[in-house]
């Protein structure tokens, strides 16, 4: 607004500067006649007056402006914030306005802080976080918070958030839980900026940083769980070879009593038709038999000595006649 009143000044100021002639009149003294000179000042409108239109130009100049791309022009008219919003590309407004340009753009910013976990072990934090504003809130962010809102709304928010969530973890669980944490923390900055048309694209953790002292226990607890872990992998390995050796000769065991079973059932086997065999053969000699048929036998198989002693119903002595 000063620039317009001083370019208007300014421009009256040459003008009238520019218009004032000097004029010179010969005239003759009437008491001896000698000539005389005397010089005039006089105003009026010249071409010089013309270089009074150069300040007018120049706040001509100032009723344009040029909003680069990704971002809006805010509209401030004598300290009131405009509802409307000056898109990319050439823009006219009246001299006495001023234009704040806001960056639409994906913006990233970091951030490094201190938290402490459920069991009060302290953490250095460091993230980012990746946000954009709204092009037609863009008025409303510079009504109620200005430009600086980074540094005003959202890394208070940040601050807050990240000791929030981390309370809730132990130091242990930290390690492990990166990503959830980072999800966690976007999700409530997501409803925290959602007033000042801010929208939060994401927000990453990228580095949980804690003290020496915690970072060599849990060094020790790993390798003691690792021995333990090994220590256990060998005690199974031995379990599982007892067991396999254990089963091995309760299978060899029962194949042998399966031979055996086998063996006993086949010896068996051959002495019942063995028996039946002879069985038979004896049942089919006993029918053969008839009473010349021994007799028969007897004869063919007698000696021809007389025995001392006889049996057919009676017995009695046998007298060798030979002597």
């Amino acid at each position: 607004m000063t620039f317009v009143f001083a370019a208007v000044v300014l421009a009256v100021i040459v003008f009238f500067a520019t218009g004032f002639t000097t004029e010179r009149k010969t005239e003759t003294n009437w008491s001896d006649g000698s000539p005389k000179i005397t010089s005039v000042k006089k105003w009026k409108i010249t071409k010089k007056c013309l270089l009074a239109l150069l300040p007018l130009f120049i706040i001509l100049g100032g009723c344009v402006s040029s909003i680069p791309a990704g971002h809006t022009g805010v509209l401030v008219t004598f300290g009131r914030v405009e509802s409307t919003v000056l898109g990319e590309g050439i823009n006219f407004k009246l001299p006495y306005q001023t234009v704040v340009k806001i960056d639409n753009r994906v913006q990233k910013e970091n951030y490094a802080l201190e938290a402490f976990s459920s069991d009060i072990q302290q953490t250095d934090v460091t993230g980012s976080v990746n946000f954009s504003i709204d092009k037609q809130q863009s008025q409303n962010l510079y009504r109620n918070v200005g430009v600086n809102y980074y540094q005003t709304v959202i890394y208070p928010r940040v601050l807050e958030n990240v000791k929030l969530i981390f309370s809730a973890y132990s130091a242990e669980e930290l390690i492990e839980a990166r990503t959830t944490l980072s999800s966690s923390v976007e999700e409530k900055l997501q409803s925290d900026m959602e007033k000042y048309g801010i929208q939060i694209i994401s927000v990453s953790i990228e580095n949980i940083d804690f003290t020496d002292t915690f970072t060599d226990a849990v060094e020790a607890k790993q390798v003691a769980q690792q021995n333990k872990l090994t220590t256990q992998t060998e005690q199974e390995a031995k379990v599982i070879v007892a067991e396999s050796e254990a089963k091995q000769r309760v299978i060899a065991a029962e194949a042998d009593a399966e031979t055996a079973k086998i063996a006993a059932d086949a010896d068996a086997y051959a002495v019942r038709v063995a028996s039946e065999a002879e069985a038979e053969a004896n049942q089919k000699i006993a029918q053969s038999l008839t009473p010349e048929l021994l007799e028969y036998t007897e004869i063919q198989q007698w000696s021809g000595e007389v025995p001392q002693v006889q049996s057919g119903g009676s017995i009695y002595p046998v007298i060798d006649l030979k002597d």
